[in-house]
């Protein structure tokens, strides 16, 4: 296995939410990599390097890769020996239609399915609970009530410690609050939001009441935009980058947009970047990654790795940190261009 750098920061913990639960504020996820194109050994080798350099939050969904993402998460689990209570594991329930033979009742947010679900989750896993449950996406066919008391039902179980949303709209949230509070049970504690330097409007306007109101914790993925943030795409996109080979729908949708005017805006916008990255003396991968680890609202930042060197490179921004000065921050908000305006926040 891959020798952790000496000069690697230590990492930091941050507490979920308004929870007494501390989770590595990088963290290291499934999606596209685990189970995918990425084979077992790359993949061990980069969960390893990961729980090497301190990262004890580890993310996957019964979506990733038909649940194959869950099995290679499980089998390293058991291979380096992790006592359980050293890690934090959290994994999605919404698309488990891969893991029935009749996608009816294998997906979306029935009791039925989280239950079944959740099951079909630790099966995969090989483990008896899972820290954080969220629920993949929202669904609005089934009623709200019916979801929150089912994911209260896997906590009371011992199934899960804390559940939460991905994706969710604040509305929706509030909503499952609401009858959680009615009810006398537990409301969603985190949301896994898409979050970085191009997309910002959720964390930073439209969930402000949610952290006032409900001590919402973000576990926020995609910090590089599917890699868009780290530069590599500004003079056209390589044949053997992920954004040139990958058959993800959220990839192949990404390419779809090279030749739109929003394209191109973001690729100005990336270059513009470059000489805050250089006079920083970092690239513009940690550049973007140290600014999503900025905002205060963010519990963790979930990577993707193909290989430990990239894990070890993610926690490499935790340096950065110190250096975004409020003149930094400004700077780059200049080039950006597109904070969100608090006045358009949703209200319940």
């Amino acid at each position: 296995m891959t020798q952790v750098p000496e000069d690697l920061p230590k990492m930091q913990y941050r507490f979920l939410g308004r929870s007494g639960l501390q989770v590595s504020a990088i963290s290291l996820g499934g999606w596209l990599t685990y189970g995918g194109h990425v084979d077992d050994d790359n993949s061990h080798a980069c969960l390893k390097a990961a729980y090497d350099a301190g990262i004890n939050f580890f993310d996957c969904a019964e979506g990733y890769a038909g649940g194959e993402s869950e099995r290679v998460m499980g089998r390293a689990i058991k291979k380096f020996g992790w006592k359980r209570n050293d890690i934090v594991v959290s994994t999605k329930i919404y698309w488990g239609q891969a893991n029935g033979d009749n996608p009816v009742n294998n997906g979306g947010l029935s009791r039925k399915h989280i239950i079944e679900g959740v099951n079909a989750s630790l099966e995969r896993l090989g483990l008896g609970y899972v820290d954080l449950i969220y629920a993949h996406r929202p669904d609005r066919c089934t009623p709200m009530e019916e979801t929150v008391r089912a994911f209260n039902h896997i906590i009371d179980t011992g199934k899960a410690f804390y559940w939460g949303t991905s994706e969710w709209r604040a509305d929706e949230i509030e909503r499952a609050w609401r009858v959680a509070d009615r009810l006398g049970l537990v409301g969603p504690l985190m949301e896994q939001p898409h979050y970085n330097m191009l997309v910002r409007e959720k964390v930073e306007s439209e969930f402000e009441l949610l952290y006032k109101e409900h001590g919402l914790g973000i576990t926020s993925f995609s910090p590089l935009k599917g890699g868009v943030l780290t530069g590599k795409y500004v003079e056209g996109v390589p044949e053997d980058s992920r954004l040139g080979k990958s058959d993800d729908k959220y990839i192949v949708s990404l390419k779809k947009t090279q030749e739109s005017e929003s394209w191109k805006k973001e690729m100005g916008t990336v270059k513009n970047l470059e000489p805050t990255a250089d006079r920083l003396g970092v690239d513009q991968a940690a550049l973007a990654l140290a600014w999503v680890l900025k905002n205060p609202n963010i519990s963790s930042a979930i990577t993707g790795a193909s290989r430990p060197e990239q894990v070890f490179k993610s926690v490499k921004a935790l340096n950065l940190l110190p250096k975004l000065t409020d003149d930094v921050m400004e700077e780059i908000e200049r080039v950006l261009g597109n904070k969100p305006d608090p006045l358009q926040q949703r209200f319940f």
